[in-house]
């Protein structure tokens, strides 16, 4: 069954996306709003150019332990920009792959997601762990019959 269910029948899509140029703030708050853990990263033509996980931003916030005043930690995180944080070196996937071969990439690369794009580059969905789980449990995958 994995074998023949394509990435297209249960990709996420439309995904939710950021630009480069935003600051790193606005795509936490996007994050947290939509219980999300990653964000692909667009040009203005929709081509993924980079990916932002939680974990990047989580790395990019301050220590705890640093001799800066609220002022000046508010002021450097207002200038940081996704663009700077962001893996330029994306792991992708098109949407006529299977959903075993998806899993596949994920076992290998330990990684929980992966944009779907089209020939052009052009983002058209994501898939993940989740979706992955959500096909298995709605077809009963596994269920003695």
């Amino acid at each position: 069954m994995l074998d023949k269910t394509t990435i297209r029948e249960w990709m996420t899509s439309p995904v939710l996306t950021i630009t480069p140029e935003a600051a790193i703030s606005h795509a936490h708050s996007i994050m947290k709003e939509n219980h999300i853990r990653r964000l692909p990263v667009v040009d203005q033509q929709d081509r993924l150019v980079g990916i932002l996980t939680i974990g990047d931003v989580r790395e990019a916030n301050p220590s705890d332990a640093t001799t800066l005043s609220i002022w000046e930690l508010n002021y450097l995180w207002s200038q940081l920009t996704v663009g700077k944080i962001m893996s330029h070196e994306v792991i992708v996937i098109n949407p006529d792959k299977t959903i075993f071969e998806a899993a596949k990439l994920m076992l290998d690369h330990k990684i929980s997601g992966i944009p779907v794009v089209d020939e052009s580059g052009k983002m058209v969905g994501i898939i993940t762990e989740s979706d992955i789980f959500r096909m298995v449990v709605r077809l009963g995958i596994g269920e003695a019959s």
